[in-house]
């Protein structure tokens, strides 16, 4: 019988999906913790039971990326690898990876001071939105509308002063509806897209509460999610897009460990059962 891992760090809803899946298709499914999981640099995989292929679920971009890494180092099949997850895991890195493929971005600042970044605020003008450049479900992302929130903010970072504080990450604000696509990517093919709608505010993360549609793949977002997972290096990714009403669609993030209950909800297809399958065939080529 084949066997497939599922490494997490809090057993969320997407977890429990993918062993449900995972057991319907007559695989085994080990459910590995890694919090609890211990490894030297004498470690084989064959002193664990990650069977023939790993999807590393990690809430934590840190602990998800060093968990892959330790995994590669044993040869162990894993998915994402560690060079797309140590990509889509990091803003900046992202961003500019985008750009260098041609994809479609918003036009975004970096710069590694405190006054630098209002130098740049000040040269490009307001309102500019800031992203700590390691994050997820839109926390410490806000709009930057004036100089005196620019300033409060920058002063708080000053005194934190925590190694992410250092790099500012700034973005031109899009017009577009209040709402923004999620796509999923299996393989660099989009098998499923929703609309998140704000609940309020210009947020559309589904964890803070915006309401999922389904969003039927049109050519062009089929061509745009294609090439941002191409240009990440492939995998099992999240592409989030949204609509310029000028340039047409733009892509503003990259998700690693995708989220998917709320897209689940509106899916016409079966995503945790699509990306077992793929896993296998991935271990396969």
């Amino acid at each position: 019988m084949s066997k497939i891992c599922v490494v997490f760090d809090r057993l969320r809803t997407e977890e429990k999906m993918l062993e449900k899946e995972a057991s319907n298709l007559g695989h085994h499914v080990v459910m590995q913790d890694a919090k609890i999981t211990q490894v030297n640099t004498d470690s084989k995989k064959e002193d664990f039971d990650f069977g023939d292929v790993v999807l590393e679920r990690c809430v934590s971009y840190f602990r998800g990326l060093h968990f892959t890494s330790c995994l590669e180092f044993m040869d162990v099949p894993v998915l994402n690898k560690f060079q797309v997850a140590s990509m889509c895991g990091n803003k900046m890195f992202m961003t500019l990876m985008l750009k260098k493929h041609n994809v479609p971005t918003p036009k975004t600042y970096f710069s590694f001071t405190s006054e630098s970044a209002s130098e740049n605020l000040e040269k490009v003008g307001y309102p500019l939105v800031i992203k700590p450049v390691i994050g997820s479900w839109g926390r410490g992302v806000m709009q930057l509308k004036d100089k005196d929130t620019a300033d409060a903010l920058f002063e708080i970072r000053d005194i934190t002063d925590s190694p992410h504080d250092r790099i500012f990450y700034l973005q031109e604000v899009i017009n577009r509806p209040p709402r923004d696509i999620r796509v999923i990517t299996i393989d660099d093919e989009p098998i499923a897209a929703m609309y998140r709608k704000s609940s309020g505010g210009f947020k559309t993360n589904i964890a803070l509460g915006a309401d999922p549609e389904l969003c039927e793949i049109t050519k062009e977002i089929e061509e745009i999610s294609t090439k941002a997972s191409k240009a990440m290096g492939g995998g099992i990714l999240g592409i989030d897009i949204m609509e310029d009403e000028k340039r047409g669609l733009v892509v503003h993030e990259v998700n690693n460990t995708v989220e998917f209950k709320g897209l689940s909800k509106v899916s016409r297809r079966n995503i945790p059962k699509e990306m077992v399958e793929y896993a296998f065939r991935y271990v396969r080529k």
